[in-house]
């Protein structure tokens, strides 16, 4: 066999990403080639968003509707809208004004986190029938569509290998950079015996991976005990037990969770869970304590590495991805050195670094001395650097081990690619048969691009 060919961009591993608008496509059944009612969803944003929308159209699809073809005008428009940054705004509206040009006489629902930040300003734009600023208020405007049942979880993920389940919405926290809280401030958490259904549905589809998402995961049951006497609480790691006495061939991948939020609890969840993935995202942010604090994060560098090292005293084989901020407010050279250190003895894998963007409405959009844009770009080449540096020494230590990847993609010769557990990249010999099932090998060699494994 041939060498196989570099790996592709896999998708984004499970944490939150920059918004990015896509549109949902699905094959379309020949039952529902009979209607006459057509939809087109498009989403903006992060896997909450692209789950939420994918139960939008699964009720559209139960009340008549069809997904309308590429070039086919649709009676009703869903828009799944993003607001972390200034752009996701930007990205929406065009999206709004696009889909009023493509289907003249639309009627377009706007939903997501920009309709609740800034409905008037959407409500301005041409084709916009109705806005969703809560998402309480979402099946009354469904109803008036003509959908009139909306269904308590997904059945599939359409244009994915893997499937997201939210199981909680809402943010309680008050980071000085994020918009988030302000426009999903209500914790809710669905119940544990919905969620157990939802996943069985999806494995009994053939999902061999299911990714647990939501706002901030770690909050999972928090306000089901909150001021209540009596019930006993019900948090995420009694969630992740329960998943895991589903059987089968699967596995559930945490898609975030703050490192402050795990306990000894969580730690015995993680080392009995048999289809738990031994990869977290435990959001650093900074390494800078002095950061952290203009930051109003709830844990100092320290404390964040205990965390990760008592984690490594379970899962030796753990794999760690975190999101950095680089160039916040104030941000010296010091602090970005401290962050590079905390970012070295946390030996992370994957390292998602942002420029800093100040976004109106936040506190840090108001913080003095700014970091120029010159400093920020080449901050964050050195995080850039340092992060394929921590790749390659993971992969290396992954050599001789077993592997059991998620396949996502066929590549020529005889190769397919896709993701370890720990969520490694990785090619390895597969055939089209494979795709989307779960693949065992061996880790034979180190790749620029992950591990090269053998079956």
């Amino acid at each position: 066999m041939s060498r196989p060919p570099p790996l592709p961009a896999l998708d984004a591993p499970p944490s939150p990403p920059l918004p990015s608008a896509f549109s949902l496509k699905s094959s379309v059944s020949p039952l529902m080639l009979l209607t006459d009612r057509t939809v087109r969803l498009v989403t903006l944003g992060c896997k909450v968003n692209q789950y939420e929308t994918q139960l939008v159209k699964e009720a559209f699809e139960q009340n008549g509707f069809r997904e309308a073809a590429e070039a086919e005008p649709a009676d009703v428009c869903v828009v799944n809208t993003c607001t972390v940054t200034s752009q996701g705004d930007a990205d929406s509206r065009q999206i709004i004004r696009r889909l009023a040009r493509e289907n003249p006489g639309t009627k377009t629902i706007v939903m997501g986190c920009y309709a609740t930040r800034a409905p008037e300003e959407i409500r301005e734009l041409p084709g916009v029938f109705e806005v969703v600023t809560d998402k309480r208020e979402l099946p009354d405007v469904l109803y008036r569509e003509g959908v009139r049942d909306i269904p308590s979880g997904i059945s599939r993920f359409d244009g994915h290998r893997r499937a997201y389940l939210k199981v909680q919405d809402g943010c309680l926290l008050r980071c000085t950079y994020c918009i988030i809280p302000q426009v999903r401030p209500r914790l809710t958490s669905r119940p544990p015996e919905q969620i157990e259904d939802e996943v069985r549905r999806l494995i009994d589809r053939g999902y061999q991976e299911i990714v647990i998402s939501g706002i901030h995961v770690g909050h999972y049951g928090v306000e089901t005990t909150r001021g209540k006497s009596g019930l006993p609480p019900f948090r995420l790691w009694h969630l992740l037990r329960r998943l895991d006495a589903i059987p089968g061939d699967w596995r559930m991948r945490l898609s975030s969770i703050e490192a402050n939020e795990v306990d000894e609890d969580f730690f015995r969840a993680a080392a009995d869970c048999e289809h738990l993935c031994p990869q977290f995202h435990p959001a650093l942010q900074s390494g800078s304590d002095g950061v952290l604090t203009r930051m109003r994060r709830r844990y100092r560098v320290a404390a964040f590495l205990n965390k990760l090292n008592r984690i490594r005293e379970i899962l030796p084989n753990v794999a760690y991805s975190t999101d950095v901020i680089v160039g916040f407010p104030g941000e010296t050279d010091a602090e970005f050195e401290e962050t590079l250190e905390t970012c070295r003895q946390a030996r992370f894998m994957k390292i998602h670094a942002f420029p800093f963007s100040p976004r109106r409405g936040t506190p840090a959009a108001t913080l003095p001395d700014p970091v120029p844009p010159n400093v920020r770009k080449q901050r964050m080449q050195t995080l850039t650097d340092l992060e394929k540096r921590l790749a390659r020494d993971y992969y290396e230590g992954q050599v001789g081990r077993s592997v059991e990847v998620m396949i996502e993609r066929i590549l020529p010769g005889g190769w397919a690619s896709g993701t370890d557990r720990t969520y490694a990249p990785v090619t390895i010999p597969g055939t089209q048969s494979d795709r989307g099932t779960l693949v065992r090998g061996t880790a034979v060699a180190v790749r620029p691009d992950g591990l090269e494994a053998i079956r």
